[in-house]
């Protein structure tokens, strides 16, 4: 049960309503985000909405079965939209490119790659500056001081970054030069970081485990989703399965399915998902018409010379091709 509190509910109000809930054996939460109050209800005694739904301070009242109810679509029947400025929207019915290499590597890297996303009107940078590898001998990206450079730059020309986080520590040195956290596969499941991102009022997107099912990956929103940040976007990435002809299994489904159980925005990640650059562009169009909100994409000007996932990555001739695809295929989309 989700109960969502009048912005002017009294502490005498807010008291009666939780003795209420405790009189029906209803466990309590109480989630305070920067939109709204609510407070989660747990329990399995059946009772008449409507006792409580009436009660003073109570904005409106669901019914939500689901273990992960704060972003389930069971109460939330409208998408969320995640705005970013006045031009950039996430979700409801806007598509969103994101792109950008694997590693943020060096200046020049920096201004050519924001050049080529600014003639193709992509308002989305993704790039690492703190990198998982699964070897300690590889590059493991800039830090700090290379997130700094990335952002002066990007802003300067008007473009927004999206960047991973691994550790909570990194947070609050990161928080002033970012505008989207990223959260990666391996730390899906991080509870202490998704806690922290959750105190954070900085959107996040949160790609899918390894080998996490839909339900895990819900069930991780809401844990930034119950900590105060409902600025939340789910990213199917692939995922690790017994074939071995490609990088990974990229789960076409997750997104149909995702868009089914979930208000939040769901972004594709085909350069993962499959991992070899000749099939990026076709999975990418094929998660659009799936029901992606966007697509998150890897691009270098020179792949083969990039520090890192250069065979999933495409060059800026081929990107700028897939651009244009990829728009027409969610206005496609959009006529059905």
């Amino acid at each position: 049960m989700i109960i969502q509190l009048d912005s002017n509910i009294t502490g005498a109000q807010l008291k009666r309503l939780k003795e209420k809930l405790k009189e029906i054996a209803y466990k309590t939460t109480h989630v305070s985000t920067q939109y709204s109050d609510y407070i989660i209800g747990v329990g399995k005694r059946e009772f008449d909405i409507r006792a409580i739904g009436t009660m003073p301070g109570i904005r409106d009242i669901h019914r939500v079965s689901d273990d992960y109810k704060l972003v389930s679509k069971k109460w939330r029947v409208e998408d969320t939209a995640i705005r970013l400025n006045e031009d950039i929207e996430i979700g409801t019915g806007h598509f969103t490119l994101m792109a950008g290499p694997c590693s943020i590597e060096s200046e020049e890297q920096i201004e050519k790659t924001i050049a080529h996303l600014a003639r193709n009107g992509v308002r989305i940078m993704r790039g690492g500056v703190y990198k998982p590898r699964s070897s300690p001998y590889s590059f493991r990206g800039l830090g700090i001081d290379g997130l700094k450079l990335w952002y002066e730059k990007a802003h300067a020309a008007g473009i927004k970054i999206i960047t991973e986080v691994m550790m909570v520590e990194q947070i609050e040195d990161m928080a002033g030069y970012v505008d989207i956290f990223q959260v990666g596969a391996r730390n899906s499941q991080n509870f202490n970081l998704l806690d922290a991102l959750g105190e954070v009022d900085k959107p996040v997107l949160l790609k899918r485990g390894i080998s996490g099912t839909i339900d895990e990956l819900l069930q991780a929103a809401e844990y930034i989703f119950s900590n105060g940040n409902e600025r939340i976007m789910l990213c199917e990435r692939g995922i690790r399965s017994y074939e071995t002809a490609y990088r990974n299994t990229m789960d076409i489904n997750a997104i149909a399915m995702l868009k089914e159980k979930t208000h939040l925005p769901v972004i594709a990640d085909p350069s993962h998902g499959i991992g070899l650059r000749r099939f990026v562009s076709p999975v990418a169009l094929a998660a659009v018409m799936a029901g992606a909100d966007g697509v998150i994409l890897e691009v270098h000007e020179q792949p083969e010379k990039a520090f890192s996932d250069g065979q999933q990555t495409l060059s800026f001739p081929e990107a700028e091709r897939l651009y244009k695809r990829l728009r027409q295929a969610f206005e496609l989309r959009e006529t059905f």
